[in-house]
């Protein structure tokens, strides 16, 4: 029973590398990733110590959305490849043994998904109540049911002619959400999800799975001073979404959710979700049952890299998220401005950040090309593809540069850069890629940081090597150690049976001091520590005896 336990929480040890398809390799040359271009970069992925995947979608859709807008949930868009071809991915994935996790949109459909044009056409087809309809107000009915707003910002209500009703959609107008209050609608969701599962995918990411419910009664939604969504709150544009987003319904829809993916060994789901951690965490625990396996925390984006805001986001994240369940410690996805950009660029933070992300208990993940010090492009709104930025092009440019949060994706999902070779070796040099590569790509590229015993890349392989290799490390129990705690900085320890290792990092531009400390340094940001201060930006691992004696004492900084 306890093997059986352990292989049913591998999720819980391992590390996710998230790939953007379309940003990681062009096997075809026509400068769009593909599945081919996962499965030819498999083997670096394992060498980097990741085990397991997670892949954007790339079932078939209209690309408005670059997959996040679905016209069919279970054939491959040729874009990518075929069926026959992602059934060689994980064939090859679970070769290697690691696993693989797919991206599910469950939310909403494309507008040209085949459900919704039947749905669209009348008010009595079979799929007439397939998605969220409702007549608008005013004499003629064309005035919105209320006064809810999307996520993206945009008004949630979109008229349709043919039906003389709105749809709701809680993202962009060709995004319409399914309606799961119909029952014949969670059937064919979980249907769709056990063909994926009988398949032997791993499991799922989900996309906004908070969004999955709205309030019945159409309740107004109330307004707030704040104009931009937080990783604390879901507001926009100086409303709350609170009746259309984070309803409990969608709590228990998402232990429904986990029966089904039960029903087949060893799968996991995280969801994407924001918020409060404390309603939240109902995604994994709701009303006695288990619900999702994990869910995002993107509190860890937007926490800013001083000791003290570290410190008060673990303990936040070790309350709410103490055993059996996990945090997830996130820096970045296809939507969020890149790490880099919020270190200011700066090597040095990067590498003491990295060794955070891995020695912290939680589930770690990285978005491709993190590992190599990736950092956001600067693309003007005026050339956006992505349909945020295309609907922000109306902000002067300036203010997008100051911006610390993505107004145009495009700038966060820019080609994977493989080598110093023109498109940095993503495609072939005489193609032109479907995002510009970003323009420091002779340097921070696989290639030549391979060759460099002092890059980032190496120092992640290190890492990810000690995190694999030391259990304590990667399912381990975490003590904040409060006497080596202060404004500049942060250390923990991670215990696990007679293993102990203390963790110690200095986040700040000052020479630290700290008391002599009798163990074996496993891992360092910097190559010659000293024995009595930490450098700036310098972090440590030392493996120790637990009874050394300056854990009992007060804080000796204070």
């Amino acid at each position: 029973m306890a093997l059986e336990n352990q292989q049913a929480d591998w999720w819980k040890s391992t590390v996710f590398y998230h790939i953007y398809i379309r940003s990681f390799y062009d096997s075809n040359g026509d400068g769009i990733g593909d599945l081919q271009g996962i499965i030819d970069h498999l083997d670096y992925v394992k060498d980097l110590g990741a085990g397991a995947i997670w892949v954007s979608p790339f079932v078939e859709s209209p690309q408005k959305d670059f997959g996040y807008d679905i016209s069919n949930y279970t054939t491959v868009s040729p874009l990518f490849g075929d069926m026959d071809l992602f059934d060689c991915l994980l064939q090859e994935v679970h070769r290697r043994d690691m696993k693989l996790i797919l991206d599910l949109v469950l939310n909403h459909t494309s507008d040209q998904h085949p459900w919704f044009l039947e749905s669209a056409s009348s008010r009595d087809n079979p799929k007439a109540d397939w998605y969220v309809w409702k007549d608008g107000k005013g004499r003629k009915g064309k005035k919105y049911p209320n006064n809810w707003r999307a996520m993206s910002g945009n008004r949630a209500w979109n008229y349709h002619p043919q039906r003389e009703q709105f749809y709701y959609s809680g993202f962009l107008p060709f995004q319409p959400d399914l309606n799961y209050n119909n029952p014949e609608v969670k059937e064919a969701i979980f249907d769709m999800v056990r063909f994926w599962l009988e398949k032997g995918v791993d499991g799922f990411r989900l996309d906004i799975i908070s969004a999955i419910y709205e309030d019945p009664n159409l309740t107004n939604n109330p307004c707030t001073w704040k104009l931009f969504p937080s990783d604390h709150s879901l507001t926009i544009l100086f409303q709350n979404l609170k009746h259309n987003f984070l309803q409990e319904k969608s709590f228990g829809f998402a232990t429904e959710l986990r029966q089904v993916v039960d029903e087949y060994s060893d799968r996991f789901i995280i969801g994407e979700t924001h918020g409060d951690e404390q309603e939240i965490k109902k995604f994994c625990q709701y009303q006695g049952q288990d619900g999702l396996h994990a869910i995002f925390l993107f509190k860890a984006i937007s926490t800013p890299f001083k000791a003290k805001s570290y410190y008060q986001l673990i303990k936040v994240f070790e309350e709410h998220f103490a055993e059996p369940l996990m945090p997830t410690y996130v820096f970045g996805n296809h939507d969020r401005v890149r790490i880099m950009k919020r270190l200011g660029n700066q090597k040095d933070k990067s590498r003491l950040h990295t060794l955070f992300q891995f020695t912290v208990r939680g589930v770690p993940f990285i978005y491709y090309g993190e590992e190599i010090g990736m950092t956001q492009a600067r693309i003007p709104l005026k050339q956006a593809q992505d349909p945020i930025g295309i609907r922000n092009q109306f902000i002067p440019q300036f203010i997008v540069n100051l911006s610390m949060e993505s107004l145009n994706r495009d700038e966060c999902r820019t080609p994977m850069q493989w080598n110093s070779k023109s498109n940095a070796g993503f495609c072939p040099e005489d193609v032109k890629p479907w995002l510009p590569v970003s323009l420091d790509y002779p340097t921070v590229n696989v290639a030549y940081e391979s060759s460099q015993k002092q890059s980032l890349l190496n120092f992640y392989k290190q890492c990810l090597t000690l995190r694999n290799e030391t259990p304590a490390l990667h399912s381990g129990s975490l003590t904040l150690i409060d006497a080596l705690c202060n404004k500049h900085l942060l250390s923990y320890s991670r215990e696990r049976e007679s293993d102990y290792f203390l963790i110690i990092l200095n986040l700040s531009n000052n020479v630290e001091k700290i008391p002599s400390i009798s163990g074996d340094i496993t891992l360092c940001t910097h190559d010659y520590p000293s024995e009595k201060a930490l450098d700036p930006w310098e972090g440590r691992v030392i493996k120790i005896n637990k009874n050394t004696s300056f854990l009992l004492k007060n804080n000796p900084f204070q």
